[in-house]
């Protein structure tokens, strides 16, 4: 890995706490780029590591199911928590001042690109996103547990 990366994921990783810290401070608000905007901590299983790994992430909601994309922004490759997922699908879910259980599902076909086109209303820089990479920008839907 190159110092450039390394400084670069350095600085993402800093970043992220930063929204975390923020999040978990203040009933799941923070200000900044995403004040108002739907944000929800994901924590997954590190595939490699065992350990759990929490990202910040933009969602959509529908009744009880929430959806959350792995867009990273646009780039060509897909984020770590996705691999992450689709090893081990039970996650951690924040959302406000609730904490709980989900399963993780990757959508495909006309779900899929139903629920990604209703994202791309309510937050346009998703579309942004899309027209950055050749990927089809995963979708999943995050289904709560059972208490």
């Amino acid at each position: 890995m190159d110092s450039a990366y390394s400084s670069l994921a350095a600085d993402m990783a800093g970043f992220n706490d930063d929204i975390i810290d923020e999040f978990r401070a203040n009933e799941g608000r923070v200000g900044g780029m995403f004040e108002g905007k739907p944000l929800l901590l994901l924590t997954t299983t590190g595939a490699r590591t065992g350990q759990p790994r929490t990202a910040p992430l933009a969602y959509f909601s529908e009744g009880e199911r929430l959806y959350v994309f792995a867009s990273k922004g646009g780039a060509d490759d897909n984020p770590l928590w996705f691999g992450n997922l689709l090893a081990d699908p039970k996650v951690t879910v924040e959302v406000g001042t609730e904490r709980f259980t989900a399963t993780a599902t990757p959508l495909a076909g006309e779900e899929r690109d139903r629920i990604w086109a209703a994202q791309k209303v309510a937050t346009p820089s998703f579309a942004e996103y899309e027209k950055k990479t050749a990927r089809v920008i995963p979708v999943i839907a995050l289904d709560r547990d059972p208490a």
